[in-house]
């Protein structure tokens, strides 16, 4: 699917990317495939190159936010350590992208690693090897808790357990992890959003970042139910809204997980057609956060299953064209770029 761009000259910071190369991970799965592994298996390699591709597609992606997929690991480091892996590669990444050979472009400007919450404590090293790792670059942690009784919704990579962000450990973890003053990134499923809404009450000094929407879901036992759970999505979204640490990204929808489209990988759709799928649950969190607290994000590569980058923030725009400029602003760059300390990529008046 190819577009004209809408708004080319529109600055937009991406805080939601991955890279990893998991070419030897997925033929490994078994036929069928679940959705979720078969979106992917079509940017199974996905680092800078590609990043750099899909960010100069057309818009104006001054830079980026990468985060933790549990990609590029050192084992050597030991369990607890390995995570420190990733956001070494992924600081190589950026300090590739500053060299001045692409311009003003700055991706994965800032970094989302992962440290397990369950340590306690203990998870204190990690950070601190984590904040060193990153040079500067560091900005928080993402320990997903998505669970589903039904082992169909996430599918075999995916084995958070049940009731993660309440579990006492996870919380001294929590505790622990939130005295260094960095970003915590939620990833929960619909279904879930009480267990972070209890969360972020308990910690309210923390900066938490939903996710994706919330995930709602329409996928193995959740096929089309969109229309049912939507009332309770809706609640969900505007309790936490009313916690002043939540943000929410917005985005996430094109994955295999959330269905619209229900047909993938990257059948085609055009912005329109996606923008009007995604509009209810845009809208809500857009009206329930403010601009100040909302940010689009592209979730790529596991979004191609709905989208090529470039129609992806097409739909984006669409959906934001009734938005003054300076909420504009607050939704493609700002409000990713404060919360995640990069304000200095943001261009001068």
């Amino acid at each position: 699917m190819t577009e004209a761009i809408i708004e080319p000259d529109l600055p937009i910071v991406d805080p939601h990317h991955h890279l990893w190369d998991l070419r030897a991970l997925v033929p490994v799965f078994p036929e069928p495939r679940h959705a979720f592994i078969e979106a992917i298996a079509g940017a199974a390699y996905y680092t800078f190159d590609q990043l750099h591709a899909d960010t100069h597609s057309g818009h104006n992606v001054i830079a980026t936010v990468f985060m933790e997929c549990g990609a590029f690991y050192d084992p050597a480091r030991g369990e607890a350590m390995k995570p420190v892996g990733e956001v070494e590669f992924v600081n190589g990444v950026a300090a590739q992208g500053a060299s001045g050979l692409y311009g003003d472009y700055r991706p994965c400007a800032g970094i989302v690693g992962h440290a397990d919450l369950t340590l306690g404590d203990a998870v204190k090293p990690v950070v601190e090897a984590l904040i060193a790792a990153g040079n500067g670059r560091f900005k928080g942690i993402r320990h997903a808790g998505a669970w589903d009784a039904d082992p169909e919704v996430l599918g075999p990579p995916f084995h958070a357990p049940q009731g993660l962000y309440g579990a006492d450990d996870f919380r001294a973890g929590f505790a622990a992890y939130a005295e260094y003053g960095l970003t915590f990134d939620a990833w929960l499923l619909e279904p879930q959003l009480g267990d972070l809404l209890d969360l972020a009450r308990a910690f309210p000094e923390q900066q938490i970042v939903l996710d994706h929407c919330g995930t709602p879901l329409n996928i193995a036992c959740y096929r089309g139910t969109l229309p049912e759970n939507f009332d309770r999505w809706q609640q969900s979204i505007h309790d936490l809204a009313e916690c002043p640490n939540v943000a929410v990204k917005l985005g996430g929808l094109a994955m295999a997980f959330c269905g619209m489209p229900e047909e993938g990988p990257d059948r085609g759709c055009g912005s329109e057609e996606l923008a009007q799928q995604w509009d209810p649950y845009i809208t809500t969190c857009i009206e329930a956060f403010g601009p100040d607290r909302a940010m689009f994000e592209s979730n790529y590569p596991v979004d191609r299953w709905g989208a090529s980058y470039a129609v992806l923030w097409n739909a984006f725009k669409r959906l934001a064209n009734g938005a003054s400029d300076t909420e504009k602003h607050a939704l493609f760059a700002g409000t990713a770029a404060r919360i995640y300390d990069i304000e200095h990529v943001l261009p001068t008046a």
